[in-house]
């Protein structure tokens, strides 16, 4: 047998090798995607496809029904007080929740990667933990905390002659629903910071010891840099999980006079689409608020590779 038969073999061979390989993959990603067409492609197109439309009624007393083409219209109407007002809440409130939570989460990273920590394991156990707590369950617990009436808080302050608080009053409504996030999503946080600062290697400290920087030093001339994009990418998870607030408020909402129907843009939404059953508006303003969330996202890493482009190139 010549050489070059023995190479054309092994080609088809080979060939046919990488075609059952490629089919074995479709074959385990099928599933996936076409779950993904069903329950995340086909919702997106179909909400994107509504939110054109409008139901006309004519008639005396509701008698016909028809869904007819509005373009933009239900997008100009979107813009109304009660959104824009959602809106500004909305940033309020994340302009609380991300610094704080960010700065509970990147401190305690540090704590835990420092070697004079004991009861490393327990402690990032204890600090993870609530954010395994589902949203309707933690807002439940921080509502009954905040209620006067059966907080325990408020019995120990009334005990001693101080009158407790409303928490859930007007002016610090916004600060309590920011604490039940903290209290959630700090431990998720510095999980992801955490983990970026164990894949840094020893020997960067071992030496920066050797020049005689403190442990302090370390972490804020060489600790922080280096988990900067980490840091990043906990920033951005967050501004959108913001702009997405809604199981808190929902949760909180009967227990006060204070969180109205549209206090976030999705409790707004959610309002169009179940309780006034106007679902072209709810997929018009869906629409809207994934776009703002999409823009910001896109915005805020551009301005992030422009500085960090900027950084290498000096």
């Amino acid at each position: 047998m010549s050489t070059a038969t023995v190479v054309r073999a092994k080609s088809r061979r080979s060939n046919s090798n990488t075609k059952t390989q490629t089919r074995a993959a479709w074959f385990m990603i099928a599933p996936a995607f076409v779950l993904f067409l069903l329950f995340m492609a086909a919702p997106i197109f179909y909400t994107l496809f509504i939110s054109f439309q409008r139901t006309k009624v004519s008639g005396l007393f509701g008698g016909t029904r028809e869904t007819i083409w509005v373009g933009f219209q239900n997008y100009v109407n979107s813009f109304d007080s009660e959104f824009l007002a959602s809106v500004v809440r909305v940033l309020g409130y994340g302009c609380i929740l991300v610094p704080v939570m960010l700065g509970l989460a990147l401190t305690f990273a540090l704590l835990l990667d420092s070697p004079r920590t004991r009861s490393k394991t327990f402690s990032r156990v204890a600090i993870f933990l609530p954010f395994a707590v589902p949203a309707v369950i933690s807002s439940l617990l921080w509502g009954f905390l905040y209620l006067p009436s059966v907080s325990p808080f408020s019995y120990i302050l009334n005990t001693f002659g101080i009158q407790s608080p409303n928490v859930l009053g007007p002016d610090v409504i916004t600060f309590a629903i920011a604490n039940i996030g903290i209290w959630g999503g700090t431990g998720f946080n510095m999980i992801v910071i955490y983990t970026s600062l164990k894949a840094i290697p020893s020997d960067i400290y071992e030496a920066a010891r050797i020049d005689g920087c403190s442990e302090r030093q370390i972490a804020l001339r060489i600790k922080i840099p280096i988990v900067m994009p980490a840091i990043i990418m906990t920033f951005l998870f967050s501004m959108i999980a913001t702009l997405q607030v809604f199981a808190e408020p929902m949760t909180l909402k009967p227990m006060t006079n204070t969180i109205s129907s549209t206090w976030s843009p999705l409790m707004k939404i959610y309002r169009d689409a179940f309780q006034n059953s106007d679902i072209y508006s709810a997929a018009a303003t869906s629409v809207i608020v994934a776009v703002g969330t999409l823009a910001i996202s896109y915005f805020f890493l551009a301005v992030v590779q422009k500085r960090a482009f900027g950084q290498e190139e000096r």
